[in-house]
């Protein structure tokens, strides 16, 4: 028998030197949660994961650019009292984003700063849209009145002194009108992430637990893509980037490896996948449990995320996963 292809697992190093797929720190992009306290507060949906003040957000970031991890993506819990239908605080210049945006650009200005642009954290009906109620009580997500609001929150965020802006909402014709917005206002130089492929998927509930931001009523099913589709996730990559998107992301990221793989051979743009807080608590939970091994559970699902054609990754392991690829 002269073809054996267990000759190229025989050793680590000959295993090393034929690996096709290899993780870095700098394949990864760091999720945080910033709130407008004093205090660091641990989030009881997502063992692990800190809802950080000001004063906590730039030392974690400092301990995250450390291990090599090149960019964070900020999540802000916003106070209730702050929240409104029409999510004006969304564009306040004297909000908690800019506020963290000028924090870490101060305290670090080689770190990559990208924020959500949705509206969910700021409306007072936990949507990523203006609502509009009709008489019998339903809910309409307004798409062009929702675009308007968003072009806003990214030129405040811009304007703070964010590197990418990265529209999570799914409205239609969002990312043109966004660049344009930018462009408009001399903000040329700032990326748009978009979330092109985002799927109405049950794994962000512990994400909505941590910034308290689900909807009062009704659900997103009628702007986020439906699990069952996957050519409509090759129709959203390609308008988003007929409109001027630089990269473009699916969420999530485990349950939709065929999608990424899909994304990745339809497009020459950067491809971004979110390992969502779901997926995230899966392994989190079975590894406490003592059923798996969590560290290596977790290097071997971002693994498959980049196997699948990620370039880059979203994920709540940024930062440890860096830390174990260096000690490996």
């Amino acid at each position: 028998m002269h073809l054996r292809p267990r000759r190229n697992r025989r050793t680590s190093a000959i295993r090393a030197l034929v690996r096709e797929t290899t993780l870095s720190p700098s394949d990864f992009i760091q999720p945080l949660f910033v709130h407008d306290g004093t205090e660091d507060i641990a989030i009881a949906s997502m063992p692990g994961c800190t809802r950080w003040s000001l004063s906590g957000l730039v030392k974690e970031a400092h301990e995250v650019f450390a291990a090599g991890v090149p960019a964070v993506v900020l999540f802000p819990a916003i106070a209730e009292s702050l929240k409104t239908p029409g999510a004006e605080e969304a564009w306040n210049p004297d909000g908690l984003v800019p506020r963290a945006i000028q924090a870490l650009k101060e305290a670090l200005p080689d770190l990559c700063v990208i924020t959500d642009v949705a509206l969910d954290p700021y409306n007072s009906d936990g949507h990523d849209g203006l609502v509009e109620k009709d008489e019998q009580g339903g809910l309409h997500i307004l798409n062009d009145e929702t675009v308007e609001a968003l072009c806003l929150q990214a030129l405040c965020h811009a304007d703070a002194g964010a590197d990418i802006v990265s529209p999570s909402d799914m409205m239609d014709g969002r990312v043109a009108a966004i660049r344009f917005a930018l462009d408009q206002e001399a903000f040329e130089q700032v990326s748009i992430l978009s979330y092109a492929a985002k799927y109405a998927s049950a794994y962000y509930g512990p994400f909505r637990g941590a910034l308290d931001s689900a909807p009062k009523a009704g659900d997103k099913k009628t702007y986020q893509m439906d699990p069952g589709n996957a050519r409509e996730a090759i129709r959203e990559v390609a308008l988003d980037e007929a409109e001027g998107a630089d990269m473009v992301l699916v969420k999530p990221a485990g349950p939709y490896l065929d999608i990424i793989a899909r994304v990745r051979e339809s497009t020459t743009l950067p491809v971004a996948a979110y390992q969502v807080s779901g997926e995230y608590l899966m392994i989190e939970s079975s590894a406490a449990a003592g059923w798996i091994d969590g560290r290596a559970a977790a290097l071997e699902s971002l693994t498959g995320i980049k196997r699948a054609g990620a370039d880059m990754i979203m994920t709540y392991y940024a930062k440890r996963a860096s830390q174990w690829l260096k000690e490996a």
